[in-house]
């Protein structure tokens, strides 16, 4: 056990700060997240250390696209969420009650990053906010040994702790569902109020942290294109019209076993509202060997990155970020980490 970053005492009972849930905790008992604890009036993080998936991954399948492309990355997480989301691709462990694992110091895993020839550390599987103390710890000795550091999240870390993991912290994923539709997130998350994530990506973004989006399309309960131009909207005036934006598709899982997966022609669909919309990034996730896993230069049209699902194949930028063919700029960021061979 670890004691807890961001809580305040309350009347019998503690108040957790780190998420926007703000669990009331009375003595012995756990959060939503069922890894924090009140110890005689004090929260402890349960999970500290407690590694329970360990692998390396091209940082494409974060995904980042437009961060330290070509790059791998240790990927790590411990048992527990914050959320209760009926099409989880992870369930086995975002929902697993009992916290397993084996122990890992912060320092074994930048360790073990180095080892096997990592650039960086991501945090992901599962809600990072829920080992918040670990991934805070990690974090800053992978900074100083020259690792870069993501999270993959679901957006619901309250500014105080965006703010502290920022610090450290040189990429964020945020994971939306359904495009941060309220009722859609209520019946299918558990999660009555999607305010919080906007706030938390304002909070990325003041604490100069680079962003990424994704968007789980859900087919039938999850895709409405309305709910899609508006959240385009959201982030062209709120993160800019170059944030990449990436719509993933559905696929039956976990409590959704019966739903298929989203058609192709509904994820060409969102991509032409963005697009329409004005973001000069888009991108389909989960639809392997799509053409709109690539990146296109958005004056020309140029193919200037082609991926697969195991990350880049072919990088055609040169050290300028020029588009080959009209001189376009294009905003690559993390590029010390970028590997020395994709240049060639």
């Amino acid at each position: 056990m670890k004691e807890a970053m961001f809580y305040r005492q309350v009347k019998n009972a503690v108040k957790c700060g780190l998420c926007a849930r703000g669990c009331i905790i009375s003595e012995n008992q756990l959060g939503v997240c069922k890894v924090r604890k009140n110890v005689k009036n004090k929260l402890y993080s349960l999970n500290y250390g407690k590694l329970c998936s360990i692998a390396v991954d091209p940082i494409e399948k974060k995904p980042l696209y437009q961060f330290a492309p070509g790059s791998h990355t240790l990927s790590i997480s411990t048992i527990g969420c914050n959320f209760k989301c009926k099409f989880c691709c992870n369930w086995q462990i975002s929902q697993e009650s009992e916290i397993t694992g084996e122990d890992y110091s912060p320092q074994n895993i930048v360790n073990l990053a180095i080892k096997r020839e990592c650039q960086g550390i991501s945090h992901t599987y599962v809600e990072p906010t829920i080992f918040f103390e670990f991934s805070y710890d990690n974090a800053k000795i992978a900074k100083q040994k020259g690792l870069f550091t993501n999270w993959v999240t679901n957006g619901y870390t309250t500014p105080e702790a965006i703010k502290e993991i920022s610090k450290y912290l040189d990429a964020a994923t945020v994971d939306f569902k359904g495009s941060a539709n309220k009722k859609f997130y209520n019946e299918f998350s558990s999660v009555s109020n999607v305010d919080p994530i906007f706030d938390a990506l304002l909070a990325y973004k003041e604490n100069k942290v680079y962003i990424e989006i994704t968007d789980l399309i859900v087919p039938k309960i999850g895709d409405d294109m309305e709910d899609v131009k508006k959240l385009c909207r959201w982030i062209i005036d709120n993160l800019g019209e170059e944030t990449p934006f990436h719509f993933i598709q559905f696929f039956p899982t976990y409590k959704l076993p019966d739903l298929p997966r989203t058609p192709i022609g509904t994820m060409e669909k969102a991509y032409e509202i963005a697009k329409k919309e004005g973001l000069k990034y888009v991108y389909l996730g989960n639809v392997h060997n799509h053409k709109l896993e690539n990146s296109f230069c958005p004056e020309c049209g140029t193919l200037i990155i082609e991926r697969t699902i195991m990350g880049v194949t072919k990088f055609l930028l040169k050290k300028d970020l020029k588009c080959p063919k009209c001189g376009e700029k294009i905003p690559i960021y993390g590029i010390k980490w970028i590997p020395e061979n994709l240049w060639k």
